[in-house]
């Protein structure tokens, strides 16, 4: 699977919808998602609750606190917690419940 880089943003591809959109510096992936009109499962928005979680299929993210509610075999088989990952690299993950919504 190829995904297409920008300077600026890192493009994130949402699996199996097709759905994509960029992240820009130091935005996490939910926050991107929601400002561009995607939404995906969320809750708490700190990275405790793990109602966002979901697999990684390409590609890196870093964490915007020192402990994400992950255990270390989770974050090894690629699971990850968009509310407070950001990406380090293009990103495709898999998020069967993500959708375009309208804009208000």
């Amino acid at each position: 699977m190829q995904i297409q880089e920008n300077p600026d943003t890192h493009q994130v591809m949402l699996l199996p919808s097709g759905l994509h959109f960029g992240v820009q510096e130091g935005e996490t992936v939910l926050l991107a998602a929601l400002r561009q009109h995607i939404t995906m499962p969320s809750s708490c928005r700190n990275g405790t609750c793990r109602a966002c979680m979901c697999r990684k299929q390409a590609g890196e993210v870093r964490y915007l606190i020192d402990w994400p509610g992950l255990s270390p075999d989770e974050k090894a088989e690629g699971w990850i917690l968009p509310c407070v990952a950001t990406p380090l690299t293009a990103l495709a993950l898999q998020v069967p419940l993500a959708k375009r919504k309208s804009p208000a």
